[in-house]
């Protein structure tokens, strides 16, 4: 008996990464999912931007953070990508839930709330990549409602 194999097609936009991100397996990944990928020096360290969707992600990996994480540079990163992009999200790379990566996540929700940034975090690549695209494809999320729509 044969079985039936979905046939819907997959979805592919162009992806502009950070060329600090040249090396990252985020960018393989995507690249790999047939999606278009363009390197650029004119956006932030760490940045994914997915234009048609308007959607923007920077990528924060605990690991890469000197011991004091409440350090200006940091905070100043943020606060730069949340004035730029309107429809943001900031990447916690945290392969585990250990003390510093908790304090870093307490330190940057007091910092941003009320703004429009939302958190995401991420325990491997695949998680980044998945989660990536699944919020880029919502349509309609300008307003942050996750794509649903209000009902009258």
């Amino acid at each position: 008996m044969e079985t039936h194999k979905e046939t819907t097609p997959q979805w592919k936009t162009t992806v502009i990464v950070s060329t600090s991100l040249q090396s990252h397996d985020t960018g393989r990944m995507l690249s790999a999912q047939q999606h278009r990928i363009r390197f650029s020096d004119s956006v932030e360290s760490g940045a994914f931007i997915f234009p048609l969707s308007g959607t923007a992600f920077l990528l924060v990996d605990p690991q890469d953070l000197l011991e004091n994480f409440e350090e200006p540079g940091l905070i100043e990163r943020i606060k730069t990508f949340v004035q730029v992009h309107r429809n943001c999200f900031l990447l916690l790379y945290a392969p585990f839930n250990g003390k510093k990566e908790l304090e870093i996540l307490s330190v940057i929700q007091h910092r941003f709330f009320g703004s429009n940034l939302r958190i995401l975090p991420a325990r491997n690549n695949a998680e980044i990549v998945k989660g990536m695209l699944t919020i880029a494809k919502l349509p309609g999320d300008a307003e942050g409602d996750g794509g649903l729509q209000k009902s009258s």
